[in-house]
């Protein structure tokens, strides 16, 4: 992908307005002054492509392209593949998904297609093919979006014969399969394969080894069809970049591996902001998580390929963005690695689902409403910070986050039913070193850990021999490795590790898991710092651990338990281990410890903040390369080093000059 500066656009729908070529005309001259430099054409345009099967109509299509890129406008050309027309689902019936209870599906909606189904990937090779002979090559295209938020899963006999297909390249034999699944439990040994089900409301849900390697086999699924569809346009465009885009916290793609095949990950964002259990700091926090997530996925620039200019029409309540939260979250998003804002939608659709969907110009087409203002003075904004595009942040903190692992970890039966609340437990870890000023990058289990200062491993129910041993010699090198509760405790097919745990890391830690209690929702266990430890008095939550140091080389506690029957046990604790150390959090922790943890752990470790001095309380700051962020996330103005930020106001430093 040729990358001459920050993208600005986004999702662009003119098959909607083909009848009105008044407003064609006004949407380029809108653009132009918006800076739109960059659309996504064709998401949801296949009806419009092929209007019936085997006719095709790209003229439109390419006017358009051509159109927009004489006004200096790329295009991101989308696949169709994510929504088919009436007349496929009519005429082959195959294309449509059957859900879990095995009812299959009427046509509705879109990403509801059987990513199994000859038929169906027939019909997107050819439309596919037709898109990319005519414009592969095109200089006005810049990337290729493969299909559109790829999600769900299929249970027709198709798919559930793929399945055993994919069961027997894993396990070659019923035999392994049925140790691996621990299958004798409740006599669930199967003794044929075509025994084997998906896992259903009405069928199997309790052997969770089969419950874990569906969602595996549905997460290759979906890669299987991408990589399908990228290789379809390769044929014609063989230097074709490609792109898909992921969502916000989806939970049914392994987005680590799904990465391994595009050149440039992207997602769409799109935050409730003002809502009233949540402050602006804590909702830009939780972005500039995913943020870095999705930077993490190629451990470069990504795109932010959607976002909503005010509102959304799809959550619960349809909250405006409050004059300023544009700007700062546009900011916020370059300032952790993207190389573009791009929005959706463009124009305002007249009907159906996403009509009230927020969108840079409205219903009535007014150049002087907020959304297109506020757009206007992204785009400005963007110009002025070009040179960031395709800069990279430095390494300092990388967070263990890995699809496989919740999976499992939300699949297993106990100890806490009621949730295990594992997206709350990063973001404490995350919040913590985000308020610090600390670049924090996400790896998964198959990861480098070379160049970062810090690992912190939270969680990792399900860690594989192979990590167990990285933490350990990234420690012994002189990392700094950080260990929660509930590590360490079953295998790659959910099978529990035999003998101490956490598994693998016992040496590391210093100690030794003997016990696990949950608890119950609001329930606590205060916690009290050693005489000598800096850490402050706490209280524990969720799940406490108790944990016995080991006869040799034990762990040092800094924390304890000072109620109930583990009292005295350690609560936190480190081990110096080679050239470096491990600590254990054997709990939960309210969210003060997580800030005095971390800020003590960053001077030890020896990171960098973005930031030289303490800021306000609201105040965010980010490095990239020699570019620093500084964001007030307050509704009062702040002053931070001699510059005065409004409320939600932004200030960017190159080298140490101001340059916005």
């Amino acid at each position: 992908m040729q990358q001459l500066r920050l993208l600005h656009g986004g999702d662009y729908n003119p098959e909607q307005w083909l009848d009105r070529p008044d407003i064609l005309a006004q949407d380029i001259e809108l653009m132009k002054k918006a800076h739109v430099n960059t659309v996504t054409l064709g998401v949801f345009s296949w009806s419009t492509l092929e209007p019936q099967e085997g006719v095709f109509e790209l003229d439109w299509l390419a006017d358009i392209i051509h159109n927009l890129y004489a006004n200096g406008i790329y295009t991101i050309l989308a696949t169709p593949s994510a929504a088919r027309p009436a007349w496929m689902a009519h005429q082959y019936p195959e294309v449509r998904r059957v859900r879990a209870d095995r009812v299959r599906e009427l046509y509705n909606r879109r990403q509801n297609y059987c990513y199994t189904s000859p038929v169906y990937r027939e019909k997107v090779r050819i439309i596919d093919q037709k898109l990319a002979q005519r414009f592969g090559n095109d200089p006005a295209v810049l990337l290729w979006h493969i299909s559109n938020e790829m999600s769900g899963d299929c249970h027709c006999e198709l798919c559930q014969a793929a399945f055993r297909r994919w069961l027997k390249a894993r396990y070659n034999s019923l035999e392994a399969l049925n140790k691996a699944w621990n299958a004798r439990f409740w006599s669930h040994d199967y003794t044929a394969w075509e025994q084997i089900e998906s896992p259903a409301p009405q069928g199997e849900n309790a052997v969770q080894g089969l419950a874990l390697d569906w969602k595996r086999f549905v997460s290759d699924r979906h890669i299987d069809f991408l990589k399908f569809e990228r290789d379809t346009v390769k044929e014609f465009a063989p230097v074709a970049k490609f792109t898909v885009n992921m969502m916000y916290r989806f939970d049914g793609i392994d987005y680590f591996k799904m990465s391994k095949e595009i050149d440039v990950a992207s997602w769409d964002n799109y935050p409730t902001w003002h809502k009233p259990s949540e402050t602006v700091e804590e909702t830009a926090l939780d972005t500039a998580l995913m943020h870095d997530l999705y930077y993490s996925m190629k451990g470069r620039p990504f795109l932010l390929m959607e976002s909503s200019p005010s509102f959304t029409n799809w959550q619960p309540i349809s909250k405006q963005k409050r004059p300023g939260i544009a700007e700062l979250a546009a900011l916020q998003t370059v300032a952790h690695g993207s190389d573009s804002v791009l929005y959706f939608q463009w124009r305002a659709s007249r009907g159906a689902e996403e009509k009230l969907h927020g969108a840079v110009i409205g219903h009535d087409g007014r150049e002087d409403a907020r959304p297109f203002r506020e757009t206007v003075g992204v785009g400005q904004k963007l110009e002025v910070l070009s040179e960031i595009a395709t800069v990279c942040r430095k390494k300092q903190a990388a967070i263990v986050h890995d699809w496989e692992n919740k999976w499992a970890l939300e699949g297993s039966c106990g100890p806490r039913n009621a949730g295990m609340g594992y997206w709350d437990e990063l973001k404490l870890h995350y919040n913590a070193l985000a308020r610090e000023g600390i670049a924090v990058e996400f790896v998964n289990q198959e990861s480098d850990l070379t160049g970062y200062g810090l690992v912190v491993v939270p969680m990792v129910y399900l860690l594989t021999d192979a990590f167990a041993q990285k933490l350990c010699d990234f420690a012994r090198n002189g990392g700094t490795v950080v260990v929660t509760y509930w590590t360490g405790v079953v295998d790659e097919s959910d099978l529990c590790r035999l003998g101490d745990t956490p598994y693998g890391l016992t040496d590391l830690l210093g100690l030794r898991r003997t016990e696990i209690d949950g608890m119950y929702d609001g329930e606590t266990c205060r916690c009290t710092p050693m005489d000598d430890s800096t850490l402050p008095e706490t209280q524990a939550s969720v799940l406490c651990e108790v944990a016995s140091l080991n006869d040799t080389d034990p762990a040092t506690p800094l924390s304890v338990y000072a109620e109930d029957y583990y009292v005295n046990c350690p609560a936190v604790a480190v081990h110096s281990y080679g050239e470096g150390r491990a600590y254990y959090l054997a709990s939960r922790f309210d969210e003060a410890f997580y800030r005095a943890f971390y800020r003590a752990a960053v001077k030890e470790v020896g990171l960098t903040p973005a930031w030289p001095e303490a800021l306000p309380d609201g105040v965010l700051a980010a490095r990239r390369g020699t570019f620093v962020f500084v964001q007030n996330c307050n509704e009062h103005p702040v002053e931070v080093g001699g510059v005065a930020l409004n409320r939600y106001g932004t200030a960017v430093w190159k080298n140490g000059e101001q340059v916005l």
